[in-house]
């Protein structure tokens, strides 16, 4: 448990920690939008020298981010797994055990992966390259135009700031349930699938309890405090937005344009 890197913010002082998390936050949705066009193997190239070039510039240790991939390692094999095994499309490469494994499926399981670690790999570098509250008011200050339709901007980055601040006492509490399940002669390393999965549920349902408990606690603080979503707040952290920060999100713009119609036409 000490091992998960995603979502921490490490701290720094390097160009990519002072840029504003509003241009961090609009170049990533713009990145991810970019992964999710066809633009093939060339393009994808083009969108990993962009994020080696940012993981450069952040200075952020290259394990760290691999570290960061590691518990979605199982997603990856499971995809690969059975987009293999069931996707017949293309020439058959070759047939193991009397299933056949055709090229189409070999490429677009090969599109997912690469999709999942450029995801991966720019999203650890926003969140860790980006202090949670600083998160938070980027999230709230791009909703906010849409406040006039009624969206809840306020209240929906005050969720995504608990959820941000919950995440290490969650591990931490996970870690400790785990010990104390050991101690009870439960083994979550080895033994047969029905044993893992007894052992599964005997984490879940306390780290629930607990999550439930914490929630209740935080509800009943924040209502005793007379806690009003709707009411007008100031900030002592304002967020700027400086000429460095539009220069970059007109370039980083045209960048992906360019993947998006070079690729399309």
């Amino acid at each position: 448990m000490d091992n998960i890197t995603f979502g921490k913010y490490l701290p720094g002082n390097s160009f990519i920690h002072r840029l504003d998390p509003r241009l961090k936050l609009i170049v990533l949705m713009l990145y991810l939008v970019t992964i999710f066009f066809n633009i093939g193997y060339i393009g994808y190239a083009f969108l990993a020298l962009f994020s080696a070039i940012v993981i450069g510039i952040s200075k952020i240790p290259l394990k760290f981010i691999l570290k960061a991939m590691k518990p979605m390692l199982f997603m990856m094999v499971f995809l690969l797994f059975f987009n293999v095994l069931l996707l017949k499309t293309g020439d058959l490469v070759i047939t193991i055990l009397g299933i056949g494994i055709y090229t189409g499926a070999l490429i677009q399981t090969s599109y997912i992966v690469m999709r999942i670690v450029l995801i991966l790999s720019l999203t650890t570098i926003l969140t860790t390259t980006t202090k949670p509250l600083e998160l938070t008011l980027a999230i709230e200050s791009l909703f906010n135009p849409l406040k006039r339709f009624g969206f809840p901007s306020h209240e929906l980055a005050m969720m995504i700031s608990i959820a941000l601040r919950f995440i290490p006492d969650l591990l931490e509490e996970t870690q400790r349930i785990m010990k104390a399940q050991a101690s009870r002669g439960v083994d979550f390393q080895e033994g047969t699938l029905s044993e893992k999965i007894r052992s599964i549920v005997s984490l879940i349902i306390p780290l629930f309890l607990s999550a439930f408990q914490r929630a209740e606690d935080l509800a009943n603080a924040m209502e005793s405090r007379n806690y009003n979503p709707e009411a007008t707040r100031t900030r002592y952290k304002q967020l700027t937005w400086l000429t460095r920060d539009s220069v970059l999100l007109f370039l980083s713009t045209s960048y992906f344009l360019f993947l998006i119609i070079w690729r399309a036409f």
